[in-house]
């Protein structure tokens, strides 16, 4: 570009290293005990046939200590929780059956009872759960209650006469659905009901459950149902699950917080019930982290066959020339995948540092009350992001590869169908954007419920200040980058960074000033009317959860690039984090015009400094995707290596005409037509 040095030349390997971050180890562990065909994704299964191998696999997967990592060391484990987030990042990359069928066993059901269970029911569950010799489900979501939780109707209600529980479906929208492992594999089930006490509700707790005898028959009153054929995922048992007053000892309930004695009496160390639910359910945060960063694999993979096919397919010949041009060649082309490779690299980054905090808040000694409040929200807002970026991406990089894109055997379509689901799984990502952003909007999100402090505004507004611009990456480097900017914009280049952060928190601190405004001026006018208070600014108040989420990442990114110690790679990777920023603002520029933050003529100047970066980072495609690192057997699409032998026959077929005397037939050029589809 105009007064920037020519990127250099760069070892892909050179920006892996950054990419695998603190867990490199991990990572490099799965490459070389995984990296054969035999964990990769097969095309064109039947469910019976993707359940029977994926069944298999998860028994094999066991043996090899990739899963887990998690666990305490006494039960064979590494107490690693980033570790295995890492590791389910890699069984993405190579079948997302598999990744969600381990997800299941080591990290929702394996994580249940580590984290709400006490020492007994480790002693007797753990070592069998982390063989795979005791399959099992999570059973939280039912038919009528999905992202509401706290409102499951499934009933365990205790008889002090029998010290037993009576676990309760009372009817069919309370059903357990959508249970992963419940439909064929799994023998135990932690279930989630609302404990019921001397005749009082304590709010809902998690008891382990079998579901299965020894033989593989449902346990008497547990009616087990087949969810059948879906969209992808065919690899995972997915099923309904349904308690007709099913007796469960009383030592079966995961009694971490909250105990109920022989005789029935209840107790807790969290006295409120609001409080010690999501107190439970912070504990299994790490569920959330590993499907967005499961999600971002899906989109590594997409891309990278998407490039790797964009190099060699060709098509139309510039004028003068006989030979056809590669599709990256094409601004349109660069247009699709630059862009969603830049925000891959940004979503990668701030992966590292949310699982990096969630690892150091899950080991330490002293709970922080409001460290866990902001990895749950931060968790919360990038897997909206990292899923709809994904299922996005994987479109995208389907259409980028044409008529190729949509056979079975490129791995594309089957690509889409599996992550389809995990923009609704783990917390349906709408719902998860509007607990970041109450979260933003007072500091406690489990005080939102209270309008009476809209009132107050300056305590507000100095709220807002502090929450948004609270940093969690390269604090002090990014204050410095911020501060260097001169006030006129006019004065600044645009691949400053620090105007492209000033840009950002910007952007965001305006969306929550303004939400608050709005919420405040309701809570006046419609105090007879809460839902009305906050559903009126529903759509203000998730752009303000989208723009905090931009943010975070934009700042992970810079951090990710000042801790990059080859000079070369650390160019590569702040040209990449220009596209990121600039095409984040390109894609909100109606919001910047209408808030003056940009004029006519920057916003002109905008889409052409993106276009002079999509040119300059051309030559880098294919190391940005190498980068990634998935061993070549996991990406197992038939058209990384039909379509170079394609172009190779071409190529070899139009020099013997040359020889002969006989030119190729040039029907059209790149010039005719001006741009080119991928197909």
């Amino acid at each position: 570009m105009t007064g920037s040095p020519a990127l250099q030349p760069v070892d892909p390997r050179a920006v892996q290293q950054v990419l695998d971050g603190r867990w490199a180890h991990v990572r490099q562990d799965a490459r070389e005990m995984l990296g054969t065909p035999e964990y990769a994704v097969v095309h064109g299964e039947s469910m019976t046939e993707a359940r029977a191998r994926i069944s298999a696999l998860t028994a094999k997967l066991a043996a090899t200590g990739q899963v887990g990592l998690a666990f305490p060391a006494a039960y064979g484990g590494s107490d690693d929780a980033g570790g295995s987030v890492a590791a389910i990042e890699m069984l993405a990359l190579a079948d997302l059956s598999l990744m969600v069928k381990a997800g299941v066993q080591w990290g929702l059901f394996g994580g249940a009872v580590q984290a709400l269970g006490n020492q007994r029911q480790h002693d007797a569950y753990l070592p069998a759960i982390l063989s795979f010799d005791l399959p099992g489900c999570f059973a939280m979501t039912e038919t009528g209650h999905g992202s509401d939780v706290q409102q499951l109707r499934t009933t365990c209600t205790y008889d002090p006469a029998t010290q037993t529980f009576d676990l309760h479906t009372p009817h069919a929208a309370a059903r357990k659905d959508y249970i992963g492992n419940a439909a064929q594999d799994g023998r135990m089930a932690v279930v989630f009901a609302q404990l019921v006490t001397q005749g009082q509700g304590r709010g809902v707790h998690a008891f382990l459950v079998p579901i299965r005898d020894a033989d593989g028959s449902p346990m008497p009153g547990v009616t087990i149902g087949d969810d059948g054929s879906k969209a992808g995922l065919l690899g995972v048992d997915n099923g309904r699950l349904s308690f007709d007053h099913v007796p469960v000892p009383r030592d079966m309930l995961l009694d971490r917080y909250g105990q109920v004695a022989a005789d029935g009496t209840y107790s807790s160390s969290i006295e409120n019930e609001s409080r010690r639910f999501f107190t439970m359910l912070g504990t299994l945060v790490r569920g959330r982290v590993s499907v967005g960063g499961s999600a971002s694999s899906a989109a590594k993979v997409a891309l990278e066959i998407a490039v790797r096919y964009g190099d060699v397919r060709r098509q139309f010949a510039a004028p003068g020339e006989d030979r056809e041009v590669v599709v990256n060649d094409y601004l349109v082309h660069q247009r699709k995948l630059l862009p969603a490779l830049a925000r891959t690299y940004a979503l990668a980054f701030a992966q590292e540092e949310l699982t990096s905090t969630m690892h150091d808040v899950l080991i330490a000694e002293e709970p922080d009350d409001a460290a866990q409040r902001e990895l749950e929200s931060r968790a919360a807002g990038l897997k909206a992001v990292q899923t709809w970026h994904a299922t996005a991406t994987v479109q995208l990089c389907r259409e980028a590869c044409g008529g190729a894109g949509y056979l079975a055997e490129n791995r594309l379509p089957g690509l889409r169908a599996d992550v389809d689901v995990f923009t609704t799984f783990e917390g349906d990502n709408t719902v998860l954007m509007q607990l970041v952003a109450k979260g933003l909007l007072t500091g406690y999100r489990d005080a939102f419920g209270s309008l009476d402090g809209w009132g107050r505004a300056q305590f507000v507004a100095d709220q807002v200040r502090e929450t948004v611009l609270e940093r969690t990456a390269a604090r002090g480097l990014i204050q410095r980058l911020v501060d260097a900017v001169p006030r006129r914009d006019e004065d600044t280049s645009m691949l400053d960074r620090g105007w492209q952060l000033r840009a950002f928190e910007d952007r965001e601190q305006h969306l929550l000033d303004g939400a608050v405004k709005r919420l405040r001026k309701n809570a006046a006018t419609k105090r007879d009317r809460p839902f009305d208070v906050f559903n009126d600014v529903q759509d203000h108040v998730l752009a303000t959860a989208q723009a905090h989420v931009d943010r975070v990442v934009l700042e992970a990114f810079v951090a990710g690039i000042e801790r990059t110690p080859d000079p070369a790679a650390k160019a590569l990777l702040g040209r990449v984090c220009d596209l990121y920023a600039l095409t984040t603002i390109e894609a909100e520029k109606g919001w910047f015009l209408q808030h003056g933050r940009l004029t006519p003529a920057r916003a002109k100047t905008l889409t052409s400094v993106v276009n002079d970066l999509l040119r300059e980072l051309r030559p880098h495609m294919r190391t940005l995707v190498d980068a990634f690192g998935t061993p070549e057997p996991w990406l197992n699409a038939a058209l990384l290596t039909e379509e170079p032998a394609r172009q190779a026959e071409m190529a070899a077929h139009d020099a013997a005409l040359r020889r002969a005397g006989t030119e190729p037939q040039q029907a059209a050029t790149a010039t005719d037509l001006a741009v080119a589809p991928a197909q």
